[in-house]
């Protein structure tokens, strides 16, 4: 064999980060200012803090109403599936479906967005910690494999994010939603008071403001971001910087150091192992414009890339040492997706309210913590949901199809529509072996490489979880006193809580894992994998805040293994 020697020294880092969202936006921040040279390799193009197209547009200067085309419709028509994302003002930021297919065994929702900070810039930043409850779950109820690390452990690098990123939200005292270090919280209006006040009064269940990363106070480590403005145009991107993503804060931190190269562009397919060093060297790299393929080199390696992409990635690095995937050793790769299963809950009308409003337009929600299969409380399936939701009035479109006229409809217009509040369910998923992702070869996408086929679906402990999630909801919101209470359980597909998990989980054994609790690859202690793919169950809590923490922590210890000379 030989060996460009050039080519290895001028493409060698220290460390190799692939994907800059918000797993990756932290590997970088934290391996940058360990004073690691960093590569960060993104597949999607190049978007800069500040470079939102439409951030500061009005509805009017949408065309179509800022409603999709039928070409919109064509090109993006798995990414519509959420039924907000493909808009004149956010379909910049999710793929065409064209160019990037996959392949449904069953109906799947994958929702991307391929350019630097990834969905970053477009995730809901509900931001809530998982507590021994769900560590210990799978234990308890003889599922799958059980966590190999307890609340505890994680507990002092979920303070470490939250202190980093900046979250808003209300302490509670509740075993099953652990507390955290918060900004002031964002208050509950009028309507939300009501209901939260029936709940307890009632129920003896807990309705708080959504814990949310965004700003309500200024962060002295951030300079560059401002508070939130409360314009709830989060989806374009916001040039305040007032919620996190990681073009606004980890990767302008990285950037900070002069540790960082950033490469747009870069499709990362395939890891490189060298059977004589038991390690991985690097990755290969294709252009994504020019198609050129790319060697890079580092010491350690981060897989960021996104649940499925990372797995991708794993399952198209085949070699002797790893036949079946890089460090598939157990079997497991690509095998216990979850998400959270929603699309479920109730709404209703809330009179009595009509002289009073908000300031503002809130970007955030009530939550209601999980109360199902908790202490005395015993249901039919396994594990629970929780609830977010909130109150709002309607504006003047309620008005299209008023008959008034002239002055009649010129106070009409002035004056706010009816009350409205709704609880939504996000219910756990549990994670089931035949529920899998794997390699279709034959199919290829327009950069020449293999597809991905999911075979997921929700089952009997999902179905069953579901009628509790709208009949509850009816029946707090009936309780409240609000009318015309309505049930809802759309028919939906697992994916679209854009929450993708568990495809290499970790594990204490390396038979039926494929990273141990430090995210580390069993079979290759130089690669990391801190996406969504580590989970060993969902739990009912959006995931972001944890594969946050799980990443500074894995950083924290692949640098101390370094050290040590261990990897």
């Amino acid at each position: 064999m030989n060996l460009n020697t050039e080519l290895q020294k001028n493409n060698s880092f220290d460390a190799i980060v692939v994907g800059t969202g918000i797993s990756g936006g932290w590997a970088a921040k934290e391996l940058t200012e360990k004073g690691m040279k960093t590569l960060v390799l993104e597949r999607g193009r190049m978007v800069k803090h500040l470079e939102y197209p439409t951030a500061a547009m009005d509805p009017w200067q949408f065309p179509n109403g800022d409603r999709p085309t039928q070409e919109d419709l064509k090109q993006q028509g798995v990414q519509n599936r959420t039924g907000y994302t493909v808009k004149q003002s956010s379909k910049h930021w999710f793929v065409n479906d064209l160019e990037n297919p996959y392949n449904e065994v069953k109906r799947f929702d994958w929702m991307r967005g391929y350019h630097v900070g990834g969905r970053s810039i477009t995730w809901g930043r509900q931001s809530y910690r998982l507590g021994d409850l769900d560590f210990e779950a799978n234990l308890k109820d003889g599922v799958a494999i059980d966590w190999p690390v307890r609340y505890k452990e994680i507990a002092p690098w979920y303070d470490y994010v939250e202190k980093y990123i900046g979250v808003s939200g209300q302490n509670e005292g509740l075993y099953q939603l652990p507390d955290g270090k918060f900004l002031a919280p964002m208050e509950l209006n009028c309507v939300e008071r009501e209901l939260k006040k029936s709940m307890m009064d009632k129920f003896g269940r807990m309705l708080t403001i959504g814990r949310t990363a965004h700003l309500t106070e200024k962060l002295e480590h951030s300079p560059q971001r401002g508070t939130c403005k409360f314009r709830d145009r989060c989806i374009r991107g916001c040039p305040y910087g007032g919620y996190f993503s990681s073009l606004s804060s980890t990767l302008w931190a990285a950037e900070k150091t002069g540790n960082i190269t950033l490469r747009p562009n870069s499709i990362v397919y395939e890891l490189i192992y060298d059977d004589t060093k038991g390690k991985a060297t690097g990755v290969r790299i294709q252009d994504a414009e020019t198609g050129e393929q790319t060697e890079f080199y580092a010491k350690v390696i981060f897989l960021c890339a996104s649940t499925f992409g990372s797995t991708h990635i794993m399952l198209n690095s085949t070699s002797s040492r790893f036949p079946n995937g890089f460090g598939n050793d157990s079997g497991e790769l690509g095998h216990n997706i979850m998400d959270h299963h929603l699309s479920v809950g109730a709404n209703a009308e809330a009179p009595g309210f009509d002289d009073m409003y908000y300031s503002g337009r809130r970007a955030n929600g009530v939550y209601v913590p999980r109360f199902q299969n908790i202490g005395k409380d015993k249901r039919e399936y396994l594990r629970g949901f929780g609830y977010q939701g909130g109150a709002s009035r309607q504006g003047w479109m309620s008005m299209v199809a008023e008959m008034a006229i002239g002055a009649d409809l010129k106070q009409a217009i002035q004056t706010p529509g009816m009350w409205t509040i709704g609880l939504g369910g996000f219910g756990e998923f549990l994670p089931y072996h035949e529920n899998k992702v794997y390699l279709d070869k034959e199919k290829k996408d327009k950069y020449g490489l293999p597809t991905l086929t999911f075979d997921v679906e929700l089952k009997d402990n999902e179905r069953k979880m579901r009628k509790d999630m709208s009949r509850e909801a009816a029946e707090m919101l009936s309780a409240a006193g609000f009318t015309n209470v309505k049930e809802y359980d759309k028919e939906i597909g697992p994916g679209l809580g854009i929450h993708e998990m568990g495809t290499a989980r970790m594990g204490r054994d390396p038979k039926t894992s494929v990273l141990n609790k430090f995210n580390q690859v069993h079979a290759c202690k130089n690669v990391f994998v801190t996406d969504g793919s580590f989970m060993v169950s969902s739990a009912c809590v959006n995931p972001s805040l944890t594969y946050m923490a799980f990443t500074a922590r894995a950083v924290n210890y692949a640098m101390d293994e370094m050290k040590k000379g261990n990897l």
